[in-house]
């Protein structure tokens, strides 16, 4: 009878040891399906690209210092202009307000500079003319210059004016006109004697200087291409090339 009871014992105990074991392999079951199911996706073996870098910004170029551009020319009053007649020009035939064409005969410079060249266009103007007997016996002409052409521009000026008078058997006289004297230079036969030749220079700064020459009429004339010498009565702004 105990042997029995002991062996009923026996059998429970294993019966509940096989349920135990059952029990805990039914539980880890799961746990490995989920850790097999909750795996890391495999990492991407495609490399990302790298941006390419900014280009650097272009340094900015340093311009080079420009010369100072140059100065315009201040020609003093007082400075003597001598230029060429571009047409003749007579006490007879010429009348007040006519004008004339001239050119520079001599190239002026101011402080090195050149700033009236020769060859320089310039405009004058006949201030006075009498032909003989039509003012106390005597024949006169007085012209000035009012502009002048440098480079293509163009500069009002004020000159002086240069008198020539003939009286008698033809003497001639440069005169002065308002307190300044005339200066100039009469190149050409005065008397037929050819276009060109030099008869006399005029370019006093006082008294008026004399040019005598063979008569041939009672009235002034002046050729083309005389030679006429005038002082600038106000300073003239020249502008640089």
């Amino acid at each position: 009878m105990q042997t029995r009871i002991l062996s009923g014992l026996i059998l429970g105990l294993l019966l509940l040891a096989g349920c135990g074991k059952e029990s805990t392999s039914n539980q880890a079951a799961p746990g490995q399906q989920s850790g097999q199911t909750q795996a890391a996706p495999p990492q991407s073996t495609v490399t990302p690209q790298t941006p390419s870098p900014a280009p650097a910004a272009e340094t900015p170029k340093t311009e080079a210092a420009k010369p100072e551009p140059p100065k315009p020319i201040v020609v003093p009053a007082g400075t003597t202009l001598t230029v060429r007649l571009g047409t003749a020009l007579s006490s007879k035939t010429s009348q007040p307000g006519q004008s004339f064409p001239a050119t520079v005969a001599h190239a002026v410079s101011v402080g090195g500079r050149t700033a009236i060249p020769s060859g320089s266009g310039v405009e004058g103007t006949v201030v006075d003319a009498k032909k003989q007997g039509a003012f106390k016996g005597e024949g006169t002409l007085a012209v000035k210059l009012t502009a002048l052409n440098v480079r293509g521009h163009t500069y009002p000026i004020s000159t002086n004016a240069f008198v020539q008078t003939v009286k008698g058997k033809g003497s001639r006289t440069a005169k002065s006109v308002g307190g300044i004297a005339a200066g100039g230079a009469l190149i050409g036969g005065l008397a037929g004697g050819g276009k060109g030749a030099a008869i006399g220079a005029l370019t006093g700064a006082g008294a008026g200087a004399a040019v005598a020459g063979a008569t041939g009429g009672q009235n002034v004339n002046l050729p083309a291409e005389a030679a006429l010498s005038f002082k600038l009565e106000a300073p003239v702004t020249i502008q640089p090339e």
